[in-house]
């Protein structure tokens, strides 16, 4: 791998945004952003102890959106070059002239921009080298072929690394630079018994290296989950609580993320239309962001607009306080960005006092989901119809794994049919959520 990139290789990055914006005002624009970035990266991927891949990547590129009034141009190069400069932004600056102009267009507004930037100690560059890479997917994936004698194929795993600079740049002044590392390892394999075979994975992210779960910890994860799954069989159609396991749980709030989104909601195409300051979820529900989260993988100090997040709830006692905008949407919808041009911010659902194990119990009787297929999720309407896998659990007791069955309901039921939500919290993403017990689902089966 190359040498890591360096936060002071910004600085460079700052110029060709500065140039980017000086060269929109020479052409007569009256606004101007730009955003260049660079990143590179290793994935290692070994498949039955031998080497299937190693690929090394490295990526720059830049984007500029110049505004003649509220007519806009957008352009990118992977050239960073002054020359390859000049002519993006020109590129950009002839698709402006010709576009209808937009009244909802144009920067933030210079009083939202952010002004501070907080260390989140996001940036932890790894090189392990090819050689130690293949070493730690070669463990991981030993470890779960080890773990039992039923595991008898594996899909691989892998490490992947990966360093990113960014800056950020428009004509109000805001210049912003955000360093950012990310790494993984995962693993899948297959089980088999008399009764068939079974596939599953178990994975490990994180910004620091030193906060990946040890290799061989998630070989056997990979291993336990994928005999668990073994002599799976099918149910009845019914109707049951379900519990959804924490690594999939966070799609539900993905869900509810889209629903409130700006797009969808200038569109009309949500839900949760007109829901603002109205009961979505069950009274004891919180949910908010976190922006300046410590090593979080949703954490940042400006959004993809330069616009300051902030620590806010979007739910709390169960109704919904806030959307998520980023200034065109907002300037659509007569609001003001909430800074979440790119996305939501390490959001979060507040757990209960009680684990998975607890959780079990209080339901009693029911299924317990831990892989969902499919997306059969009607964003207009909240129709939920997607297939599953998992357990049916008795008295509390998780019993006999399930498979080729299908959960349905309605978002807008199954969010104030939150029974509860567990403590273990899946933090190996940007939504995070322990387990979550819903009060009732249909089930489809035999």
């Amino acid at each position: 791998m190359n040498q890591s990139i360096s936060r002071g290789d910004c600085e460079p990055l700052k110029t060709y945004v500065t140039d980017a914006l000086a060269e929109a005002r020479r052409l007569g624009a009256s606004g101007a952003e730009a955003n260049v970035s660079v990143g590179q990266g290793l994935s290692v991927n070994v498949r039955l102890g031998e080497v299937e891949t190693v690929e090394h990547t490295r990526d720059q590129g830049l984007a500029v959106t110049v505004f003649f009034g509220q007519r806009s141009g957008s352009a990118s190069t992977s050239d960073l070059s002054p020359s390859a400069l000049r002519d993006c932004v020109r590129a950009a600056a002839s698709i402006a002239r010709y576009t209808a102009a937009d009244d909802c267009a144009g920067l933030a507004d210079p009083t939202e921009l952010a002004t501070e930037f907080p260390d989140l100690d996001l940036y932890h560059p790894w090189n392990p080298g090819v050689e130690r890479s293949i070493e730690m997917a070669r463990e991981c994936e030993a470890a779960a072929r080890a773990t039992d004698a039923r595991i008898t194929n594996s899909e691989g795993a892998s490490l992947n690394t990966h360093e990113h600079l960014e800056v950020y740049g428009n004509s109000h002044g805001f210049l912003g630079s955000a360093a950012m590392t990310r790494h993984s390892m995962s693993c899948a394999v297959i089980g088999q018994d008399d009764s068939g075979m079974q596939r599953e994975y178990w994975y490990s992210v994180a910004r620091d290296p030193a906060n990946l779960e040890p290799a061989a910890a998630i070989g056997r994860q990979a291993a336990r989950r994928t005999v668990g799954r073994l002599g799976a069989r099918k149910l009845s159609t019914r109707k049951t609580p379900v519990i959804f396991e924490a690594p999939v749980a966070s799609s539900l709030l993905s869900h509810f993320v889209g629903a409130i989104r700006g797009t969808s909601l200038y569109r009309r195409a949500s839900f949760l239309l007109d829901h603002l300051g109205k009961p979505v979820f069950a009274p004891h529900v919180r949910i908010h962001e976190q922006p300046f989260l410590p090593k979080g993988l949703g954490s940042s100090t400006f959004d993809g607009d330069g616009v300051a997040p902030r620590e806010r709830d979007l739910v709390r006692g169960g109704i919904l306080e806030g959307y998520v905008l980023d200034v065109y949407a907002a300037r659509k919808l007569g609001l003001k960005t909430t800074g979440n041009a790119g996305g939501v911010h390490n959001l979060m659902i507040d757990p209960g006092p009680d684990g998975l194990t607890a959780l079990l119990r209080q339901m009693h009787t029911g299924l317990l989901v831990t892989d969902l297929i499919g997306f059969g999720i009607n964003n207009v309407t909240g129709d939920y119809s997607r297939g599953a896998a998992g357990f049916w659990v008795e008295n509390g007791e998780i019993g006999d794994p399930v498979e080729e069955i299908t959960i349905a309901g309605n978002l807008r039921d199954m969010y104030r049919g939150i029974v509860a939500v567990g403590n273990d919290t899946d933090t190996r993403g940007n939504i995070r959520s322990g387990s979550i017990l819903i009060d009732h689902m249909t089930l489809a089966g035999d």
